[in-house]
């Protein structure tokens, strides 16, 4: 799918490359962005789940500060209703971070509870 980029998410990541002291893998140099909205330009032939015109978001790996992004369908996020691409930009990092480690990595089910130290991050915010 070829995205037109409407917003970029703006995260630590982000800020510790720009200063070089990012650790993490960076195939992209210096480049920064990880978050990224738009609407679906154009759809591939074996693209099923989306149309031109749809309001996504992802998460993707850094280097993502540009107009338009190709990536496979499988990685793209609707926007729901209720947000702007500006506000849904800054959420994947966060909301997929917090839900594959609360509930694919440590199995949080109904009725258990689980304690969130530091709450005042994104992360922890989040997760509350």
């Amino acid at each position: 799918m070829l995205i037109r980029v409407r917003a970029v998410g703006l995260n630590r990541s982000d800020v510790l490359l720009r200063s070089g002291a990012y650790r993490g893998n960076n195939p992209s140099g210096t480049v920064p962005g990880l978050e990224v909205a738009g609407v679906v330009e154009t759809c591939g032939s074996a693209v099923g789940s989306w149309q031109v015109s749809d309001a996504v978001c992802t998460r993707l790996s850094a280097g993502r500060y540009a107009e338009y992004e190709v990536v496979d369908e499988r990685h793209w996020l609707s926007v729901p209703a209720l947000l702007t691409l500006e506000e849904v930009a800054s959420l994947p990092e966060i909301v997929l971070t917090v839900w594959s480690t609360i509930f694919q990595r440590a199995q949080l089910r109904p009725g258990e509870h689980f304690l969130v130290h530091g709450g005042s991050s994104g992360i922890g915010l989040t997760a509350i």
